[in-house]
């Protein structure tokens, strides 16, 4: 038996979130069976606990689309029993059960090698939001984009994914500003590495085709006017990674940007990347993210916690990234 927070759906059709009592037997299909060790709490999460969006495809569901731990059971050669290892997305705690459990059973392709010397909570301080700020970085890296041209504007830079892009770009030399709804954590954010701080309010409005050119790139997870905005603001030339939606998935802007300046508007996905992309992300994040970045910006809860923080994460009032330690 296993504890694992499962939801499942009450008469009126509304989930219900509780820590319950599991058997292996009861777990879904894999090759390979992880004794999980901790797990996150990102946004989606936060809308499959809470029911504010129709994230969970399959009930019951045990939510948490990342974690980290030891291989205890392996059909598939890559994987011997106590190998660490890492999952992210591929639908995991939407079609298939997740990481908010004290086991998992996935299939070997979900999975890539938990990094040397990586321990699973310092995995999961990086999480999924950590892995796809790298992976916005490398699409702006691939795009040619060098600290020399300008400084990167990160938009949501209070999320998971803002704060750690913060860190690592500073890491490389760039010029980061961020734009945040919580100007009170100005502090925190000039200690990740923002030299600028930027009133979210200035950029979630309709705003016009062409503004004044800002910024050499960004990294924007918040999609909507914001994103919009963005790209009017990007300089001659520019790259914009696009990663999220917290303002929304529509994108009510113009193609002037594009055809007037050359902006690129890098989409970036972390649930279907292949596999040689996470390795290389996940390599890159043990080598380049500040240690103390990640400790100053991780709160850890238990599992029973978890109902409670999605709430909070959903209304804004968590800044930085919150891993679960589901064996607490």
């Amino acid at each position: 038996m296993f504890k694992a927070l499962l939801l499942t759906k009450t008469e009126s059709g509304a989930p219900h979130c509780a820590v319950t009592e599991l058997d292996d037997a009861q777990l879904p299909a894999g090759e390979v069976l992880v004794q999980v060790s901790h797990s996150t709490l990102n946004y989606k999460d936060g809308l499959a606990i809470t029911g504010k969006a129709p994230v969970v495809r399959t009930w019951p569901m045990v939510p948490g689309i990342d974690f980290a731990g030891t291989v205890l059971e392996s059909s598939d050669a890559r994987y011997r029993v106590g190998d660490g290892v890492v999952l992210n997305g591929w639908g995991v705690g939407e079609a298939h059960w997740g990481g908010l459990a004290q086991k998992a059973r996935v299939k070997a392709d979900w999975l890539v090698p938990l990094p040397a010397g990586m321990a699973p909570s310092q995995a999961m301080a990086i999480g999924t939001a950590g892995y796809t700020a790298m992976l916005c970085v490398m699409a702006l890296q691939q795009h040619g984009v060098t600290p020399e041209q300008g400084p990167v504007l990160v938009t949501g830079g209070n999320g998971g994914v803002g704060s750690i892009a913060i860190a690592l770009l500073s890491r490389l030399g760039f010029t980061v500003h961020a734009s945040t709804g919580r100007l009170h954590e100005a502090e925190h954010l000039k200690a990740l590495g923002a030299t600028e701080l930027i009133d979210r309010a200035t950029l979630n409005a309709p705003g016009k085709p062409l503004q004044k050119e800002r910024w050499a790139a960004a990294v924007d997870s918040v999609g909507s006017h914001t994103l919009v905005n963005v790209c009017a603001s990007t300089q001659y030339g520019g790259v914009v990674a696009a990663c999220g939606l917290a303002q929304g998935m529509d994108f009510p802007g113009t193609v002037a940007p594009f055809i007037l300046r050359g902006v690129t508007l890098a989409g970036v996905d972390s649930v279907m990347a292949p596999y040689v992309r996470r390795a290389k992300a996940w390599e890159r994040l043990a080598r380049e993210l500040p240690a103390e970045a990640l400790a100053a910006n991780t709160e850890t809860i238990a599992l029973a916690d978890a109902p409670a923080v999605a709430a909070r994460l959903l209304a804004g009032q968590v800044r930085g990234r919150v891993v679960v330690d589901v064996n607490a």
